[in-house]
């Protein structure tokens, strides 16, 4: 068997604080969204009025989440949500840095991974143990962001957004966005590179700024991006793209989720960003399997 041309060939490994995390097969990253205004809660989350999530109850999302497969766990402490707006950083800190701390106390081994567009929360949580600093934003709301990242020699997720949360849904339109995006691509990496920041993971940002037509030609496109050698990731769980055909609601779209991703895996993508970690890692291991039988 020719590896080279395997379905998951990957050259690509990060750096998380000194541990490689190999994406040779595809990873995944779990949520864990500390917002209580997060569009989707896991049904194992019972929460009260105020959907406040507990550190008990976060650690034990967090156990099986690792037991189930993934590799990354991912935290944010604010909603990216259509209509969202930036909430304020010292709230943000309050909700992400204990968790961090609690996370990396309890599960020492774990990649951890911060959703944050500032510099001064991005920095506070690779010290209470992260790894990655995953950014929306694609260092666009602050301008310390990408200075920080390079002097934390930690992993980047860069993302694309189209407007703001506040804003992006509001009559998103390109000509072409697989090439718009391929463009923004381009161009980000460079200023990246030129700030010292290798690591990058590249996220076209599904639902950021896109309808749901924008979506499926950017899914139908997702190979494109293999152009720049960076390993890429999607974040499609239970969102909208998926809702609005089928009629159903976040919490009916793990079915579709589950679709979407073995499309997205043909494709080349290296990390699935899920609720759903179980479901991932089979729809992983049955591509997998025709990986090998198909090759």
């Amino acid at each position: 068997m020719d590896v080279k041309n395997t379905l998951f060939y990957k050259k690509s490994t990060l750096n998380c604080r000194g541990t490689l995390l190999d994406l040779g097969v595809p990873v995944i990253m779990g949520i864990l969204n500390l917002s209580p205004d997060s569009f989707y809660r896991p049904q194992s989350l019972k929460t009260g009025k105020n959907r406040t999530i507990t550190t008990d109850q976060l650690l034990q999302l967090a156990e099986g989440m690792i037991r189930d497969g993934a590799g990354i766990l991912d935290i944010g402490g604010m909603s990216s949500r259509p209509g969202a707006e930036l909430i304020p950083e010292e709230t943000e800190m309050k909700r992400v840095i204990p968790a961090i701390e609690a996370l990396h106390q309890h599960f020492p081994e774990a990649i951890l991974s911060v959703d944050t567009v500032r510099a001064g929360v991005a920095r506070r949580a690779v010290e209470a143990g992260a790894g990655i600093v995953n950014d929306i934003s694609g260092g666009k709301f602050d301008p310390e962001l990408w200075p920080t990242v390079a002097e934390l020699k930690v992993p980047y997720v860069l993302m694309h957004m189209q407007g703001t949360p506040a804003d992006m849904q509001v009559q998103p339109a390109y000509e072409d966005v697989a090439g718009t995006i391929v463009d923004y691509f381009a161009d980000r990496l460079a200023q990246l590179h030129e700030h010292g920041i290798h690591d990058v993971v590249i996220d076209p940002g599904f639902g950021f700024g896109k309808t749901v037509t924008h979506n499926y030609q950017l899914l139908h496109a997702l190979d494109q991006f293999k152009i720049f050698g960076n390993p890429l990731m999607i974040g499609i769980s239970r969102k909208s793209m998926i809702c609005k055909p089928l009629a159903v609601n976040p919490a009916q779209a793990l079915n579709g989720t589950t679709a979407l991703h073995a499309i997205a895996l043909s494709k080349g993508v290296s990390i699935l960003r899920v609720h759903d970690v179980k479901e991932a890692r089979e729809c992983i291991t049955l591509m997998e399997q025709y990986d090998r039988i198909a090759v």
